[in-house]
């Protein structure tokens, strides 16, 4: 297995191709242009195994100093379960503990819509140590969204174990 770089640029063509290849996921035509759009303005992280295969994409906006959201995490389907996710929600997480925030939010669709896809996206979250919030209709779409958040920690945060 290749190890995997984060790369801090944008690429549009890449959050686009990888879409693509998950219908599962994202199956609608305006929502993948919007995001191929919006790796234009939002800071994005990519995954890249080898030289410049790109595997993996994650989108961040801010709209609070002390705050963040996934705006878009996507792993190409030949890389799921490789730590492609993990890797980029680790380099969100150190960026912004390094830039004072202190919680990161995801909008996922909510449980109350059964769909196995999603159940394993907030499965994933849940492993990364976001807890659900609240599950609200028609924020993000027409169906239930699911709120998960994460409390982060500061950048100089001393952990101590034991006594």
């Amino acid at each position: 297995m290749t190890a995997i770089q984060i790369a801090r640029r944008p690429d549009p063509e890449a959050v686009e191709r990888i879409l693509r290849e998950l219908p599962d996921w994202f199956g609608i035509e305006d929502a993948i242009v919007g995001y191929a759009a919006d790796a234009r303005r939002l800071p994005s992280y990519l995954a890249i195994r080898g030289e410049h295969e790109v595997v993996g994409i994650c989108l961040v906006r801010r709209r609070y100093p002390e705050s963040a959201e996934l705006h878009l995490i996507a792993v190409s389907p030949d890389h799921q379960g490789d730590g492609v996710g993990s890797a980029l929600v680790a380099a969100v997480e150190a960026d912004l503990g390094v830039d004072g925030a202190r919680i990161l939010q995801v909008h996922t669709v909510g449980p109350a819509r059964e769909d196995a896809a999603y159940a394993r996206t907030r499965q994933f979250y849940r492993a990364r140590g976001f807890v659900p919030l609240q599950e609200f209709d028609r924020i993000d779409w027409d169906g239930p969204t699911l709120v998960l958040v994460k409390a982060l920690l500061p950048a100089d945060t001393e952990i101590t174990l034991g006594s």
